[in-house]
């Protein structure tokens, strides 16, 4: 793996070390690129609430300042981005893009983990869980339609609790939807070095039958994770198994 666009900080209130190990970490593990994308921070209109797992508001230019200095510090090293993970909220999504266009980022990847918004989503009413991933399924092919966003963060972060039915409809339809768009995949290494649900295998034979570019994503919160060659090792089984379309080139 040479190229990761998957990496958090300690702004975002739930990954640990400084930039700088970040950077130091990915050029012991050989990576060409280094791609910081944390938790944007988020504009939300009249209402006092805030995440607990994201940037604040006020750190958006420490965090663009700290990773451009690293930038340039480095240049001889390692190529280093400056981006951000970042949800698409239909309502909010043209200020928000304003906003985080002060700093003028190299890249957005979206990482979805909300049907609606976090405001919203406190007081849906309540929904069959495969209404849930067709709403999640048809929010995110709204967002990438934008051409904002490099790629799709954990695409299959929810399916494991719906209907074989319902994978196999909705799923099919995500998949379609990006490779028409022309959105990667990404097959998160978090989930594997944890044990989490996701990768989902099933939504992975999905998309090896439809043809999708898949990449993989360290999803670094901690400088150690750049390092972390058994994740990787397994991704690859799975992506060989399944004859997936990996990406190992340059994104940008």
């Amino acid at each position: 793996m040479l190229y990761n666009y998957h990496t958090h900080t300690k702004r975002c209130k739930h990954a640990e070390g400084k930039d700088r190990k970040y950077v130091e970490q990915a050029i012991k593990a050989g990576l060409k690129t280094l791609g910081f994308s944390d938790h944007a921070p988020y504009l939300f209109p009249n209402t006092d609430y805030y995440s607990t797992y994201r940037m604040e508001v006020d750190e958006l230019h420490d965090y663009a300042r700290s990773i451009r200095a690293l930038q340039k510090e480095y240049a001889k090293e390692i190529e280093i981005l400056c981006g951000f993970e970042l949800e698409y909220y239909p309502e909010f999504h043209e200020k928000e893009m304003e906003f985080l266009n002060q700093v003028k980022p190299d890249y957005l990847i979206m990482g979805q983990h909300f049907i609606g918004n976090e405001l919203s989503l406190l007081y849906a009413p309540r929904q069959t869980e495969d209404k849930m991933l067709e709403a999640y399924v048809s929010q995110v092919l709204e967002g990438l339609a934008t051409g904002h966003f490099l790629y799709l963060a954990h695409p299959d972060l929810p399916g494991y609790r719906f209907s074989k039915e319902a994978v196999e409809r909705e799923y099919t339809r995500l998949c379609e939807g990006a490779k028409n768009l022309n959105v990667p995949l990404e097959i998160n290494l978090l989930g594997i070095r944890e044990n989490r649900p996701y990768p989902n295998r099933k939504f992975f034979e999905i998309a090896a039958r439809v043809g999708n570019s898949v990449i993989l994503g360290v999803d670094a919160h901690d400088p150690q994770n750049l390092r972390d060659g058994y994740a990787e090792n397994l991704a690859q089984n799975m992506i060989n198994d399944l004859g997936l379309n990996l990406i190992e080139e340059k994104l940008i």
